[in-house]
């Protein structure tokens, strides 16, 4: 009868361990998994609702007006595209876009859009504090001693951004289909000159 008990004990212990275990694994390798998709779908969002396409993307001209140009998404002003020239009297008291967006002509010269997407060209090799450090304090690349960022980027109205938020943008757009593309370097007022009509 002992040796019975005994038997059963040690078959009861081994199958608690099983049904204990097993599903915990399952279950945290599923928890990590939906935990960065949920990532990666707030940050799609965010991006969304925070304009990031507006000047991010290029955008196409069709019958209906201009769309984003889905096979460029968020890969910044186009390498080749030159600034067309313009109305230099204008050019004080305006900013002026290019049709795809992703150029402006301003007081301050002349900024391209950035390239956003997972390509090295773009944000492939940064890390999330270099990301948190251009969006929150306006820094080129991230790196500290660079320019400010110049308009229209609104890194001004990120400043507070919750680290979550930051966190869940950058999951996002390392998640991009990477897209080559290395953006022009901005424009000084003075060299706007060879632009000017």
């Amino acid at each position: 009868m002992k040796r019975f008990l005994i038997l059963i004990l040690g078959f009861v212990t081994i199958i608690t361990i099983v049904i204990s275990c097993t599903p915990q694994e399952t279950k945290t390798a599923a928890a990590v998994s939906f935990s960065n998709d949920s990532l990666i779908k707030k940050g799609a969002y965010l991006v969304s609702i925070m304009g990031c396409n507006d000047c991010h993307t290029p955008k196409k001209m069709t019958d209906r007006g201009p769309v984003l140009d889905m096979d460029r998404l968020l890969s910044g002003h186009p390498a080749t595209m030159p600034i067309m020239p313009f109305d230099t009297s204008t050019s004080h008291n305006w900013a002026l876009f290019n049709m795809t967006g992703t150029a402006v002509v301003g007081p301050w010269g002349a900024s391209f859009s950035a390239n956003l997407t997972s390509d090295e060209t773009g944000i492939g090799t940064w890390t999330e504090a270099q990301f948190k450090k251009a969006i929150t304090e306006g820094k080129s690349k991230g790196l500290e001693g660079t320019r400010t960022l110049l308009p229209p980027m609104p890194w001004e109205n990120y400043r507070d951004i919750k680290d979550d938020d930051v966190k869940a943008l950058f999951a996002y757009l390392k998640s991009t289909k990477p897209v080559q593309n290395i953006v022009p370097n901005p424009i000084l007022p003075t060299m706007l000159a060879q632009y000017t009509r």
